[in-house]
């Protein structure tokens, strides 16, 4: 599979990504390289890494908690002082080994600390090969609210290599996969029929299928690297799932979800709206419902909570002079920006997800 160049970084692939790697230090020489790991990825990503790692250069390894939970300030705060005690200085290399929490943390991390140094992403989960790691968006949460203070800025690269899905239970491979399906629902109905038609997350077939999911986030980011339009779209399902995220972040008496699963739930949603303000047509969105049912999520919510999540899409950040703004499909493989709706209209969209 050929590198992926995207402005000004790189996404490489299996052995290749590691060569590039072992190529870079050897010529920029990074005096310390500090390996960023959560004790999942500690124990089950970090023995295979290590020896593909070819420098002299000092390496220290900064283990976090894992969890969604973790993404925030404090431990950011936590990262930065370990690397100030560990000597880190401009010409130190960070490396995120983890999934979305650790690429979306460390790339923070990285471009603040001494305000900035290098930075690589290898992403171990399905959901940081074809989302997080790639398009130069760092950050953290705050409080329950997803993604709210960060940055835009690239790492030098970006290493995929499906080898690391082997160490991830079922449930977080379908979980990486519905940003799969999102990017066929937002830009090819092929690609969207193909993922239907994959059940084997540990094939050539599917390994093809995550090249090609980086191909569209990247063809899309080379367009808007900075949000400004078209990249709106991959925030498809995420106004409403976002929302469904936080609210169960914040509700520890119910059951909690993974971020694709959230998702998922928010794509019907999207989707029911996009038939009632985007001339979406019914049977497409009868196929997307078709397709959420297969995950078997059993989400539903009381119309007290849909309006509690309501309010938390106030926050979204792609909402502008206090209007909630929805991405919205006009047809399998197309999209609208800035799309607003009512909240009843809202409302209505939720019950869809126990219907």
């Amino acid at each position: 599979m050929e590198p992926i160049t995207i402005n000004n970084f790189t996404i490489y692939f299996e052995n290749q990504g590691f060569k590039a790697l072992n190529k870079w230090i050897k010529e920029h020489q990074p005096g310390t390289i500090f390996i960023l790991v959560d004790d999942k990825t500690m124990e089950n990503c970090y023995p295979y890494l290590m020896p593909k790692i070819e420098t002299t250069a000092r390496i220290e390894v900064i283990e976090i908690d894992h969890g969604e939970e973790f993404k925030n300030i404090d431990t950011c705060a936590g990262v930065w002082s370990a690397l100030v005690e560990l000597g880190c200085d401009r010409n130190s290399l960070m490396i995120n080994l983890g999934g979305g929490v650790i690429t979306d943390l460390g790339g923070f991390i990285a471009s603040t600390i001494k305000r900035g140094i290098p930075f690589m992403h290898i992403p171990t989960s399905l959901l940081g090969m074809v989302d997080a790691a790639i398009g130069g968006k760092n950050g953290v949460d705050l409080g329950n609210l997803k993604n709210q203070i960060g940055v835009i800025n690239a790492p030098v690269m970006t290493i995929i290599d499906p080898e690391f899905l082997k160490t991830l239970p079922q449930q977080h491979l379908v979980n990486g996969s519905i940003e799969m399906f999102k990017h066929g629902l937002i830009s090819d109905r092929v690609y969207w029929n193909d993922m239907k038609a994959s059940h084997n997350f540990h094939s050539d077939h599917f390994n093809s299928l995550i090249y090609q999911s980086a191909l569209i986030k990247s063809d899309i980011v080379t367009m808007d690297p900075f949000e400004k339009g078209a990249r709106k779209a991959l925030n498809y399902g995420h106004t409403a799932g976002h929302a469904i995220e936080s609210y169960l972040m914040e509700h520890p008496d119910r059951a909690a979800v993974l971020h694709g699963e959230a998702i998922a739930a928010g794509i019907v949603v999207e989707s029911y709206l996009s038939v009632q303000y985007a001339d979406l047509a019914l049977d497409s969105y009868k196929e997307i419902k078709e397709w959420y049912n297969t995950l078997q999520l059993n989400l539903s919510f009381t119309d007290k909570e849909v309006l509690e999540m309501i309010e938390l899409m106030k926050y979204d950040k792609k909402n502008t002079n206090g209007a909630i703004k929805f991405v919205l499909l006009e047809t399998i493989g197309s999209f609208v920006t800035n799309q607003e709706v009512s909240n009843e209209m809202i409302m209505e969209a939720f019950q869809e997800l126990i219907n």
